[in-house]
């Protein structure tokens, strides 16, 4: 049975999610279970059909695959929960897609609203051993975390009273809406528990993915530094001022600091590019690349944001990144669409591996939010394209290697932002021929196994996806 391509990319472009969109239907309920499922299951067969990046290698996708519309109904019975039905069609390289029962808490998450206590952490094994812990990477502020005294490098190996093992679920541990932490630290390379705990709660939060921005005056040099922890476009404007900051500055090199960015909005991405740069406008940035029913399409340096509102630009011919096994997504586009431009300089760790772009499909007639169905609030998130720079570079599904292999220190994170920190002091030595090492440089004997991260069951942990332009 074949999809009649009604859609132009012109067309395309309006499914995006609507990050921007104030309206949310307030008067959508949760009736998924009264719905008929049937047509559930037919509207995300239908949207897989047309949109899915790897449709050529679902089998139960291909344009042919029904002879009639029995068969066809036959088949849409045959897996009994939508759920069930959505990952039935999904390839076998495919590692992201996925489906949300609610669309409304999808796209507060997506524009950084969630329930959550402010701490972001990740959770650390050392292989070959049965130490497992966590350590706060950072503390968003007026969070219940900043609030109960938490602080970047504190170190904790248990929730509520439960210790850290190889086989630890760590889900149920994290999913309450509170939970109290048992603090530990490291001793000579040891893990060793504290009788200190702290409690914590989950609020509705907000968080800036613009964490930290200064100017480092150093050695007469200037140096912009910025930690950016999603691309999130509610935001732009403010990023947009960073960067006329950094030019009123006058600096002369930036150091961009990705290593806990999980992705976001590719719009953002390539606006970042184009305040980083600047000098290449109206070029190539990336190309997107769709499953047959699309040709694929270029995205190009502009010198505006989504507001319309012109870009900031620095006019860099070089930009230090930080990395590590958290970058993934959008951030690993910037890396990998400004390489055949500037000179990139990479440090820290070997990114995640994700250059697919995804795009919220809801169940309305052209699949976007205008006058979607009211009888049930599912929505799905499947890759539609993959990303490539100007030179067709992609397909990097073991991440992005960095120029200057280097990790953080658990027994001593350092300070965002401080010269002495170990990864952005690792760029100053780049950056300023000289410059004395830290000594926070890691110099562990233990070799680490990442087990997750505070937001790794969030529905836009690693997402890289488009969304409704304005401009």
């Amino acid at each position: 049975m074949k999809i009649l391509k009604l859609f132009v990319f012109v067309g395309l472009s309006l499914l995006f999610l609507n990050s921007c969109q104030d309206d949310r239907d307030d008067n959508i309920t949760n009736i998924n279970e009264l719905a008929n499922q049937e047509d559930i299951k037919d509207y995300m067969w239908k949207a897989m059909n047309t949109f899915y990046v790897y449709k050529s290698d679902s089998p139960d996708l291909a344009d042919d695959r029904f002879e009639n519309t029995p068969e066809y109904r036959d088949f849409l019975s045959s897996i009994k929960l939508p759920t069930e039905f959505f990952n039935s069609l999904l390839a076998d390289q495919d590692r992201y897609s996925f489906l949300v029962s609610d669309f409304v808490t999808l796209e507060q998450n997506l524009d950084g609203i969630s329930l959550d206590n402010g701490m972001a952490f990740g959770l650390i094994r050392f292989i070959g051993t049965n130490t497992v812990f966590g350590y706060v990477r950072y503390v968003i502020p007026g969070s219940p975390a900043d609030s109960a005294g938490l602080e970047r490098g504190m170190i904790f190996n248990r929730i509520d009273g439960i210790i850290f093992s190889p086989d630890t679920d760590f889900n149920p541990l994290l999913n309450p809406a509170s939970y109290t932490l048992g603090l530990a630290e490291l001793q000579g390379g040891d893990l060793v528990q504290l009788d200190q705990e702290v409690a914590l709660n989950k609020v509705q939060l907000t968080e800036n993915p613009i964490h930290d921005q200064r100017v480092l005056d150093i050695e007469g040099l200037k140096i912009g530094y910025l930690m950016y922890n999603n691309f999130r476009t509610p935001f732009n404007t403010e990023l947009n001022a960073v960067f006329a900051n950094f030019a009123s500055e006058g600096i002369s090199d930036l150091v961009l600091d990705l290593r806990y960015n999980s992705g976001g909005s590719i719009e953002t991405a390539k606006d970042l590019s184009s305040m980083i740069t600047g000098q290449f406008n109206d070029q190539v940035f990336a190309q997107q690349l769709f499953n047959a029913n699309f040709e694929p399409r270029n995205l190009i340096f502009d010198n505006q944001i989504n507001t319309g509102e012109a870009i900031n630009n620095l006019n860099l011919s070089r930009v230090f990144i930080l990395t590590t096994g958290s970058s993934a997504s959008a951030s690993e586009l910037v890396i990998n669409a400004l390489n055949p431009y500037i000179d990139v300089v990479q440090i820290g760790d070997t990114t995640e591996g994700k250059f697919e772009g995804s795009a919220t499909l809801y169940d309305s007639e052209d699949y976007t939010r205008n006058n979607v169905s009211l009888e049930h609030t599912y929505a799905i998130q499947p890759l539609i394209l993959k990303t490539a720079n100007k030179d067709g570079f992609t397909d990097f599904f073991d991440g992005l290697d960095p120029d200057i292999e280097l990790n953080e220190s658990f027994s001593n994170l350092g300070i965002l932002g401080d010269p002495n920190e170990t990864l952005l002091n690792r760029a100053l030595q780049e950056i300023i021929p000289g410059f004395a090492p830290t000594s926070n440089e890691s110099k562990s004997i233990h070799s680490i196994e990442l087990l997750g991260e505070d937001d790794m069951s969030s529905p836009s942990f690693q997402r890289m996806y488009i969304e409704y332009k304005n401009k």
